[in-house]
């Protein structure tokens, strides 16, 4: 390694460390029991898991918790470089190190795990009501978050953009889904 390397890693190094204490002293002053915001963001990583655990598809578990995973690891990739980017912001966090926990590991994932056992079970069109859903998330639960804070924008970044995230994600978690289905039943031949 060239020593213009390793010193530009040791200032990013650095850089980070200071970054992660700020963010822990932001979070322990912003982010206490004490703030409503906290709750609120507490209810949409809890509430969601719970209504998972009693209402999936039992019949279904692996299809859908895989779906959901799927779709919660695209989430959370573009949420955390959307943040790093400055893109926009979680003021308030359950986790100082995943801003945006709440959401990428529970509440968006479980609403599409719910759309898909519902699909499933239904025998409707997903992508029609992935349309629907994502439509919800972006201009009915963003705007709501952004109106109490919960949730910042920047840089030229608007509803329709969430829009557009939320389907991609949906698309690429259900085509990868649909690969590991082919799979599953081509070996069965």
């Amino acid at each position: 390694m060239q020593a213009k390397q390793e010193e530009m890693l040791q200032q990013i190094r650095l850089m980070v460390q200071e970054l992660t204490r700020m963010q822990i002293e932001y979070w322990r002053s912003f982010s206490t029991f004490r703030d409503w915001e906290l709750w609120v963001v507490l209810a949409m990583l809890i509430v969601p898991l719970i209504l998972l655990y009693l209402f999936i598809d039992r019949k279904n578990i692996f299809l859908l918790g895989f779906f959901g995973l799927n779709y919660h690891v695209w989430f959370q990739y573009v949420n955390a470089a959307g943040i790093s980017l400055g893109l926009w912001e979680y003021p308030y966090q359950f986790v100082p190190f995943l801003p945006s926990f709440a959401l990428d590991a529970s509440f968006v994932p479980v609403a599409f795990i719910f759309l898909y056992q519902w699909s499933l079970n239904r025998n409707k069109n997903i992508y029609l009501y992935a349309i629907l859903l994502s439509a919800g998330l972006a201009f009915v639960l963003k705007p709501i978050m952004v109106s109490i804070h919960l949730f910042h924008m920047f840089k030229g970044i608007n509803y329709f953009h969430l829009f557009v995230f939320y389907i991609l994600f949906f698309i690429i978690s259900k085509l990868i889904t649909n690969l590991f289905i082919w799979l599953k039943k081509k070996a069965g031949e």
